[in-house]
């Protein structure tokens, strides 16, 4: 990593600031709204709008960013997060709580959601040798896992530490929530900061075939973006907030606990995120995608099945230590695969397809933990449905690459 220029330093600096708020805020959001007196299903219903809401958002932000230029978006996405966290903070009308969440930029997840993700990997595609690419993205979504990871025990340990010297838990739950808004407006400055050279020349004539900031990869990107979405629908049973407010059910664990939960999956699926680069160059990046996931996918459903919390917790971190390998190659791919004035959009497209299928889950992964006999059900649905999604992805992409090896990995 000691070739990034200043502004790809600075790239690095933006995402592990914003990964330790969407961490920070995850492990406490659903805690939160349930003390705030919503309950499950209304949940389940808010995550959703909120993915929703962010879709709708960053699909225009996303495909315009080459052209009404890359920093203005990204310093436009911060400001959302702060507007999301302010009404959160200052309201428990449910109206309000629904607009924030479909207007801001709000992560139930503890991964990216915003246009922050597809800009700035554009961004780094251009000021990064091709060859490097996957490597530098490897490194990239590890240094995301580790601050999710610190965010997550921070958040849960902030939380509990107020409510053991009396402040009451939503009021504790209330003091993460504020601080991610701070974060947000740190982001936004840091983002003031980049250099020219993360924009993009875009011709004043658009090229023939235009659409949603692509021509030329229009059809490709689209497959991606269909079998994209399938895999964040299932994810989105199982978005880190939904899942921790399960362990509190479940076995009866207290945030920080919870928080330390989740700093150890982090963790795991970082150093897996590290391991993708040199993987990809031995087996491609189809491969990797595919052959990492697979396993992952079973162990997620085996999560239910655990009688104990210390099980339930070994088998999350297996999962977890195997579960990022395919995101660094997915995202080499689909910039290795479309024209430089078609990056921002491709992984925009890419990413908002991922975000509408993440958004209609939380809904009913909330309907689910309403009822105490599908109380497990959101891991086995989610993790039947990533195994169809590995299938689907190797039949449609994986011959396509063994035609061109060595030509998409870098």
């Amino acid at each position: 990593m000691n070739h990034l220029s200043p502004d790809g330093y600075l790239l690095f600096g933006t995402r592990l600031v914003r990964m330790f708020a969407y961490g920070f805020l995850s492990v406490v959001l659903v805690l939160y709204l349930a003390k705030l007196g919503l309950n499950e299903g209304l949940i389940g219903l808010l995550l959703s709008l909120a993915l929703i809401g962010d879709a709708a958002i960053s699909l225009w932000m996303t495909t315009n960013a080459d052209r009404f230029g890359r920093r203005r978006i990204l310093i436009v996405g911060a400001g959302l997060m702060l507007f999301a966290a302010v009404l959160f903070a200052l309201t428990d009308n449910v109206v309000l709580l629904l607009t924030a969440a479909i207007v801001g930029v709000i992560s139930p997840s503890g991964y990216e959601v915003g246009p922050f993700l597809a800009v700035e990997q554009a961004a780094l595609s251009q000021i990064i040798p091709d060859e490097r690419r996957t490597s530098v993205f490897a490194w990239y979504n590890l240094v995301g896992s580790f601050a999710t990871a610190t965010g997550a025990l921070g958040g849960g340990i902030f939380s509990q530490s107020l409510q053991q010297v009396g402040i009451s838990p939503v009021n504790s739950y209330r003091a993460v929530v504020i601080g991610y808004g701070a974060i947000g407006l740190l982001l936004a400055a840091l983002f003031t900061r980049l250099s020219p050279l993360v924009e993009t020349a875009i011709s004043d004539s658009l090229p023939a075939g235009y659409r949603l900031g692509l021509h030329r990869s229009r059809g490709v990107v689209l497959k991606l973006s269909a079998l994209f979405g399938l895999d964040a629908f299932a994810g989105g049973f199982v978005v880190q907030s939904l899942v921790a407010y399960w362990f509190h059910v479940r076995f009866g664990v207290e945030p920080a606990t919870l928080g330390g939960i989740f700093f150890g999956s982090n963790i795991l699926a970082g150093i897996s995120a590290l391991a993708a680069a040199r993987v990809a160059a031995r087996i491609g990046l189809v491969n990797t995608m595919v052959f990492t996931h697979l396993p992952s996918n079973f162990l997620l459903m085996l999560v239910p099945l655990m009688p104990n919390l210390w099980l339930a917790t070994l088998v999350l971190f297996v999962r977890f230590s195997i579960s990022q390998m395919d995101v660094p190659p997915r995202q080499s791919y689909t910039m290795a695969v479309v024209a430089p004035d078609e990056r921002s959009a491709a992984a925009g497209v890419t990413g908002i397809a991922r975000s509408i299928g993440a958004a209609i889950s939380p809904g009913l992964a909330g309907a689910f933990l309403s009822s105490p006999t599908l109380f497990g059900a959101p891991f086995f649905v989610a993790g039947g449905l990533k195994v169809v999604y590995d299938l689907l992805l190797y039949r449609s992409f994986a011959r396509g690459e063994r035609a061109k090896a060595g030509t998409s990995i870098g």
